[in-house]
């Protein structure tokens, strides 16, 4: 109850956390505002742990972040820890990597900043909420998505804003997995764009990303305009994130040593320059492990005690050059997740002790996703056949889970713009050496509308559902409706899992609940 009053005061405020007074009051406060600072763009928990969970937020001047931790909402006993210093060279974004909290608990915190220039200058606070994952068996509810503020629908406050992220708050998940397309960095937002019944989309206009981004500080403009949404604010705030990338975080469709020679928008023609500095603002930006040994590794997993292990991939990074993926034998051309994410996978899944074990990942296997107008594959599908390029690395780890009798692994996922389930049969297959399983899709979060996409037989996938109809025109508008969330719960009392697939009001779609194999 506790933490539903919580998060209905958070829906109440529509986002807008920050309290009315000084977390120190006094006149230091007033004497000296021109050394305070405020936080600009919210707050958010993420990466959470049995143990923890990291904290962002964003400074207006240099200062010292402090989170204050509560396992009542009262905040009547606090544990008060720092965080790293937010100063101009990340651009004022600091974060705080939270340990040896207890497992399974709510947690209530609250942000502020102590400036550097005055100390015991303090900025206001804002309050949130994350749940620690639990080492027991416990009910899990979470929710999955992707694509956010693409084909230049940004923040439309006479159409409601982002409304599908009200609507996973109203879910009231343990934690959020956007799988990828966080932002739209190449896909400008201007002020208004006419839409096909005549009608216009009005943005909340920022000159910042009304043009393609090519700096490290573009892309952080991009990461701060969706919390100008107060239903992403709101649900930042009080749920626990976990964040993929794809490719609109750098740029359509890219891979490692693409250039972009024909694109009059770039200046800065390497893909992987533009990739690395928006690597640096994505985890400068977001509440985002980074790992000790490369800071620069974006896959990762998560347990959440006996019934659930989150795998996270990167299907960017290290892949190799985007082709008509025909490929006979694998090799650095047909590298998809690339060797030593592979190898992490399959160790990771061998040594899963939960009985639930699912891959978030932001392209689908078996939907044909391809540059635009030709027949060069972006993901591992390539039409209807054997396994070949990209698909041989899915159909070795494939092969792996099925020789090493692993149980219930299923994927969630998003791209394409539309919802949709998945089943995997190697009867209905050209590559037979498998488990049956789920893929699901969903998304856009809020995005143009897409589909649907052709399926590859390769791995025998069935449509069993999709949440779009047939000649759904390209872009639509998210006023349309056709913007989509997951939802998955898991049932302690018999290890049941629910899929449920949502539209952007709220209204269930389609479900479906699976019993678990046991070796």
């Amino acid at each position: 109850m506790k933490r539903r009053r919580f998060i209905s005061n958070g829906l109440a405020a529509l986002g807008s956390l920050a309290l009315s007074k000084n977390v120190f009051s006094g006149s230091a406060a007033i004497h000296n505002s021109q050394y305070r600072a405020s936080i600009s763009h919210g707050i958010s928990s993420g990466d959470v742990r049995h143990d923890g969970a990291v904290i962002w937020s964003r400074s207006t001047r240099p200062a010292q972040m402090w989170v204050e931790v509560c396992r009542d909402e009262d905040f009547r006993r606090i544990e008060r820890f720092s965080g790293n210093a937010a100063l101009t060279a990340n651009d004022f974004n600091s974060k705080l990597n939270l340990r040896g909290l207890a497992p399974g608990s709510d947690w209530f915190y609250r942000v502020y900043f102590e400036s550097l220039e005055q100390p015991g200058v303090f900025s206001d606070f804002q309050q949130g909420h994350f749940i620690t994952t639990s080492k027991e068996a416990k009910d899990i509810r979470f929710c999955w998505s992707g694509d956010t503020a693409g084909q230049g629908y940004g923040i439309d406050l006479t159409r409601g804003g982002m409304q599908t992220y009200q609507e996973i708050l109203k879910r009231e998940p343990d934690f959020f997995i956007h799988c990828g397309d966080l932002i739209y960095a190449d896909s400008p937002i201007e002020s208004s764009k006419i839409l096909t019944d005549g009608s216009y989309w009005h943005n909340v206009a920022v000159e910042a990303v009304s043009k393609v981004a090519e700096t490290t500080q573009e892309f952080r403009e991009n990461f701060y305009y969706n919390f100008l949404d107060p239903h992403v604010k709101a649900l930042h705030a009080q749920v626990a994130t976990i964040q993929l990338w794809d490719d609109h975080e750098v740029v359509n469709n890219w891979y490692p040593g693409e250039m972009l020679m024909e694109d009059t928008r770039y200046h800065v023609k390497s893909a992987s320059l533009l990739a690395e500095r928006s690597r640096t603002a994505l985890l400068q930006c977001n509440p985002i492990t980074q790992n000790g040994t490369d800071a620069r590794q974006l896959y990762r997993k998560f347990n959440h005690g006996p019934l659930l292990d989150i795998f996270c991939l990167d299907m960017r990074s290290y892949r190799g050059p985007n082709s008509r993926n025909q490929q006979v034998n694998m090799s650095k051309d047909t590298a998809l997740l690339g060797d030593s994410q592979l190898l992490w996978l399959q160790n990771s899944l061998l040594q899963s002790k939960a009985t639930w074990k699912i891959i978030a990942s932001d392209m689908p296997i078996g939907l044909m996703i391809t540059e635009w107008q030709s027949d060069v594959a972006e993901n591992a599908a390539n039409g209807n056949g054997p396994a070949l390029g990209r698909e041989l690395e899915i159909a070795r780890l494939l092969e792996f889970i099925a020789e090493h009798n692993i149980s219930n692994v299923h994927f969630i996922t998003a791209d394409v713009h539309y919802c949709a389930s998945h089943h995997y049969h190697p009867q209905r297959a050209r590559f037979k050496n498998f488990k049956p399983f789920w893929e699901f899709v969903s998304g856009p979060l809020h995005a143009g509308s897409f589909g649907p996409n052709q399926l590859d037989d390769t791995f025998g996938p069935k449509e069993v559902f999709r949440g779009i109809p047939d000649g759904l025109l390209a872009g639509t508008s998210p006023a349309e409706g056709y913007q989509f969330f997951g939802e998955i719960n898991i049932a302690h009392s018999n290890q049941a899992m629910t899929v449920n697939h949502f539209n952007r009001s709220g209204t269930l779609l389609w479900s479906n609940t699976l019993l678990p194999e046991h070796d």
